[in-house]
């Protein structure tokens, strides 16, 4: 009797419309081991904040639920029992525990301001193919978390470690060829890309969001056709869309596990605000450079002292191309005559009789004899 007096009290201030929507207008919290189920829309236009505790339930069997209004609905632990979905119109923020039981949670592409928020707490369960998030997820907090995401009926997470300090992430991934998304103004053309990159994925990509600096994992299945872009998992990087330099650049490649058909790849650490989207790329493989890795020291002992090509001389004509890790050219030249001893004529470039530093460039030889171009790409060490 207590409990019935208790709940007539707090949905007072409440208008409900049959089988429309459940309208907050005033201030409602829920106590521990209370319990609500929604079987129609809810529209918060009141206050619903994360002094909630208790079970939310959102349940329908037949129709697409809704979540809207002009506040942001925040419960402690939720339940997802939607056969036709639950659609979020305005952010639905979760402080202790999700169940997927049926359905998907469905947030807008095209509006970073409106997700499915994890806040504090990364706890959840029953996530598949067909029970996701699809669209945008974030996370705020320190503990390691996978997104629970994916595009229609394939979940496709990525996973974020552990940060040093308490961060806010947002993130989707999109079953697309970044060529031509269906959502972002732009285009992410595979073909502007790092020279370090030789095929990047036409079938998926994911959009990471953050401020601070992060490793991610993405994960790859059947339908990534990983086989498309490489016959070897040790050649995959992550790659991003750089929003300055508008090409994709290597992300890099700190872990790798699985096969062709499903693994996870874990990137270096970068900045998510600083690229537009994230893929799987490969580099170039062993087969595609006769001098794969050439190692050379122009230090003035007249050993080794200049970037040899063998056979060089027996080639019409040649041009050759040197760049840095970051993909910027640092030597160019036509018909190269195996006279380079290390110095930088790029065009960030001061001094052309400075040496570059110790460590690995990458090199493009294009090179024809008899009318036929043949391409040679691959590594150059230079120990000074």
């Amino acid at each position: 009797m207590k409990l019935y007096k208790y709940l007539m009290v707090i949905i007072m201030p409440l208008s409900i419309t049959a089988q429309t929507a459940f309208y907050n207008h005033g201030a409602i919290q829920i106590h521990d081991n209370a319990s609500i189920a929604f079987h129609t829309n809810l529209v918060n236009d009141g206050n619903f904040d994360d002094n909630n505790k208790g079970l939310v339930t959102f349940y329908s069997d037949t129709e697409i639920l809704t979540v809207s209004g002009n506040n942001k609905a925040i419960f402690f632990d939720v339940d997802i029992d939607t056969a036709n979905d639950l659609e979020l119109q305005t952010s639905l923020g979760i402080t202790n525990d999700l169940s997927f039981i049926n359905g998907k949670i469905l947030t807008p592409r095209d509006n970073l301001n409106t997700s499915l928020d994890f806040i504090n707490h990364n706890i959840y369960a029953g996530e598949d193919n067909l029970r996701h998030v699809d669209g945008y997820t974030s996370i705020n907090g320190l503990n390691e978390f996978t997104f629970p995401i994916g595009d229609d009926n394939q979940l496709r997470p990525m996973i974020l470690p552990t940060q040093s300090t308490k961060s806010t992430f947002l993130g989707a991934y999109f079953s697309e060829d970044p060529n031509t998304p269906n959502t972002f103004g732009q285009s992410f053309l595979t073909d502007q890309k790092q020279v370090f990159i030789e095929n990047i994925s036409k079938k998926e990509f994911w959009d990471l969001n953050g401020t601070n600096a992060t490793s991610i994992t993405l994960t790859w299945n059947a339908q990534s056709d990983i086989p498309l872009i490489t016959d070897a998992i040790d050649r995959l990087k992550v790659v991003g869309w750089s929003i300055t330099e508008n090409k994709w650049i290597d992300l890099g490649n700190a872990n790798v596990i699985g096969d062709l058909n499903s693994g996870r790849i874990t990137s270096n650490t970068f900045i998510p605000d600083n690229f537009e989207i994230i893929t799987i790329a490969s580099g170039f493989s062993d087969n595609n450079s006769v001098d794969t890795n050439i190692l050379f020291s122009p230090n003035g002992d007249n050993i080794n002292d200049t970037l040899i090509f063998e056979n060089l001389e027996s080639y019409d004509n040649n041009n050759l191309e040197i760049f840095n890790r970051w993909g910027n050219v640092v030597y160019k030249t036509e018909n190269y005559k195996n006279n380079w001893s290390g110095e930088s004529t790029g065009r960030f470039t001061l001094n052309t009789k400075d040496k570059l530093p110790t460590g690995t460039y990458f090199y493009i030889l294009n090179y024809v004899k008899n009318g036929t171009s043949k391409v040679q790409k691959g590594w150059v060490y230079i120990n000074l």
